[in-house]
C-alpha cells in the first residue's frame, strides 16, 4: 500500500509573558492600521446631512449649556477666563476621549467578519477606532482658535506641552478602550454601560468647574482621574490660567500608563477567544 506523505505542519502556540505582547506586530501591520483608521473616519459620517460638522456640534452646544447653567446661573469661577472659552478648552479633549470610548468599545464586535477570517494583531482594531477621532479633534480645535481670537486670549509658552497633554488623553482613551472592547466581546452588556460611564466621568472631571476649587492635597489626589490632568493641562497651555497643574499631571500620567499597560495585558490574555465567541 502506498503511503501518503503529508506536508509539514506549523503549530502556532500562544506565547507567555512579555513575549506574548509582540507590540512590534503593530508596526509590521501599520498599513492595515492606516487603512482601518481612514475606514472609520469615512464610515462615521457617511450618509449624514451635516457630516464633519458633528465634530463641532457636540462640544460647542455642550459649551453653550454649561455656560448658561454653570457660568451664568451658578456663577462657577473660571480662573479669570471667559467661561465659554474656559469650558470649550476642556470639552475639546473630552470629546476626543468620550468618542474614543464609544467607538473602541464596540470596535471588535463591529469587525467580527474581519476577525474570524484573517489573522492580524487584534490590537489594531481599537487603536484605529481611537486614532480616527483625531480628525474630529482637529476640527473642534479650529473652533477653539477662532474663539480665543474673539476673546483676545492667547496661549503662553506652555503651549509647547500641548502634544504631551493630547498624548496623555490618547493613552487614557486607549487604556480604557482596550478593557471595554475586550469585555464587550464576552459581555455584551458593556455597550449599555458606556453612556452611563461617560456621563458620570464627565461630571467627575473639572470641565464645568476648575480643579482650583479643591485645596491640597485633594487637588493632587484628584489627578487619580487621568482626564483631570488632560483637561487642566489643556487649560494651562491654551489659556494661561494662573493655577498650574503641577503634581496633577504626574499622578494622571501614572494612572493613564497603568490603565494602558493593564489594558494591553488583559486584551492579549483574552484575544485567543475572540474568534470563537464574537
Amino acid at each position: 500500500m502506498e503511503q501518503r506523505v503529508l506536508p509539514p505542519a506549523t503549530v502556532i502556540k500562544p506565547s507567555k509573558g512579555w513575549v506574548s505582547l509582540r507590540l512590534s506586530d503593530i508596526w509590521e501591520y501599520h498599513e492595515l492600521l492606516y487603512f482601518l483608521t481612514w475606514r472609520d473616519v469615512k464610515v462615521r459620517y457617511k450618509q449624514t446631512a451635516l457630516g464633519a460638522l458633528w465634530a463641532i456640534i457636540q462640544p460647542f452646544f455642550t459649551m453653550i449649556v454649561f455656560s448658561l447653567f454653570f457660568g451664568r446661573l451658578a456663577k462657577i469661577p473660571s480662573d479669570g477666563v471667559p467661561y465659554p472659552l474656559f469650558a470649550y478648552a476642556a470639552l475639546v479633549p473630552w470629546a476626543f476621549f468620550a468618542n474614543g470610548l464609544s467607538q473602541s468599545s464596540n470596535s471588535l464586535v463591529g469587525s467580527a467578519n474581519l476577525i474570524t477570517k484573517v489573522y492580524f494583531p487584534r490590537l489594531i482594531i481599537p487603536i484605529s477606532s481611537i486614532l480616527s477621532g483625531l480628525i474630529d479633534f482637529a476640527i473642534a480645535f479650529l473652533v477653539f482658535i477662532c474663539m480665543s481670537l474673539y476673546y483676545g486670549i492667547y496661549p503662553t509658552l506652555a503651549v509647547v506641552l500641548l502634544p504631551f497633554f493630547l498624548l496623555l488623553g490618547l493613552i487614557t482613551a486607549l487604556g480604557v478602550g482596550l478593557w471595554l472592547s475586550a469585555l464587550n466581546v464576552r459581555f455584551r452588556d458593556v455597550r449599555y454601560i458606556i453612556p452611563f460611564l461617560t456621563q458620570f466621568w464627565l461630571f467627575a472631571t473639572p470641565i464645568a468647574y476648575p480643579s482650583s476649587l479643591l485645596s491640597e492635597p485633594w487637588r493632587t489626589l484628584y489627578g487619580i482621574n487621568p482626564m483631570v490632568g488632560v483637561v487642566e493641562g489643556f487649560r494651562w497651555a491654551l489659556l494661561g490660567v494662573d493655577t498650574a497643574p503641577g503634581a496633577i499631571i504626574f499622578v494622571s500620567a501614572l494612572v493613564a500608563t497603568g490603565l494602558l499597560v493593564s489594558g494591553i495585558f488583559y486584551f492579549k490574555r483574552v484575544e485567543k477567544f475572540f474568534a470563537d465567541i464574537i
